[in-house]
């Protein structure tokens, strides 16, 4: 798995001398801006997208001004590019968040190089989803739904250790967020009673947990996702057959598409989806506009839901 942002050199320089002069700093996420009042109080929190973002904001409401680095839903998480701003934003952060597992190696490089001794949350590893060794590990965990109650305890801990006075604020705001949570499992459990076993595809394996949780069965050949993700060319043969899995008799039951990487492969496959019928659900890695994690996951169930019973 390639690393998901450039880094520019220069602008890592930069570091140093931007927080000497002073600046002041802003959210990059639409969805994770918290307070800027300037109170002491106030917990800096800098996460690699705002899928995390938005979930720190949701526990932590006032008390915590939160920077997401990758919040544009027509963005390709594959190439992005670091700005001085969000540099100095994690060299002021009380709480980093990374994905873990190869997905933002570049929030170790920015922590690195802004000398931060911030508290560290790498996702993955909460997850214990990824065994030692393991070359194929689907990264994406924020379709793990298990994994992201674990996350929100794990946050709302750690914020109430910068801030014990608004604990129980955040344990509330917790507890209320896993409520959620455990609809969206209990949904996909049922999903699994009535669709599980049933074939289906992706152009790469962004919801690859939630598929698991309804007890789908993936069928893209592992050539074409592996090369869709790495960005390389796909092999014919893996073209050749993943299009069979869209346009044969026994063609997948839906193709999720994930909105932010397309390629003429991607573009072919899911053309041929569509004119043999087989229903196109898009995906993303970062929240949509005007989404937050629930409402953002509700929506990909419902699409799943409505395509397996078509």
């Amino acid at each position: 798995m390639r690393q998901r942002i450039i880094l520019p050199a220069l602008a890592v320089a930069g570091v140093a001398a931007l927080a000497l002069t002073g600046c002041s700093t802003g959210s990059d996420s639409n969805t994770g801006s918290g307070s800027s009042s300037g109170s002491d109080e106030v917990i800096n929190v800098v996460a690699s997208t705002n899928v995390y973002g938005g979930i720190v904001k949701t526990i932590g409401g006032g008390h915590v001004d939160v920077t997401s680095i990758l919040t544009d839903p027509s963005q390709d998480p594959h190439s992005f590019e670091a700005s001085s701003r969000t540099q100095l934003a994690v060299s002021k952060a009380d709480i980093l968040i990374e994905n873990g597992g190869g997905y933002d190696d570049y929030m170790d490089t920015l922590r690195k190089s802004s000398d931060s001794d911030a508290t560290l949350v790498n996702v993955v590893k909460l997850s214990g989803l990824q065994k030692p060794g393991e070359d194929d590990f689907n990264e994406h965990v924020f379709y793990s739904y298990p994994t992201m109650v674990t996350f929100v305890d794990t946050i709302a801990r750690d914020l109430a250790k910068v801030d014990s006075s608004a604990a129980d604020t955040f344990t509330a705001n917790a507890d209320a967020l896993k409520t959620k949570l455990q609809k969206l499992e209990d949904e996909t459990a049922a999903l699994k009673q009535e669709h599980g076993g049933e074939h289906v595809a992706y152009t790469e394996p962004v919801p690859g947990y939630l598929f698991d949780a309804v007890g789908l069965v993936n069928s893209t050949p592992e050539a074409f996702a592996e090369a869709i993700e790495e960005g390389d060319d796909v092999p014919p043969a893996a073209l050749n057959d993943t299009l069979k899995l869209v346009t044969g008799a026994d063609a997948v039951k839906l193709l999720a598409y994930n909105n932010q990487a397309s390629s003429p492969e991607t573009e072919q496959v899911e053309k041929a989806a569509k004119e043999a019928g087989v229903p196109v659900i898009g995906v993303t890695e970062t929240l949509p506009e005007g989404k937050d994690y629930i409402s953002w996951q509700q929506g990909n169930i419902d699409a799943i839901s409505a395509a397996l019973g078509k």
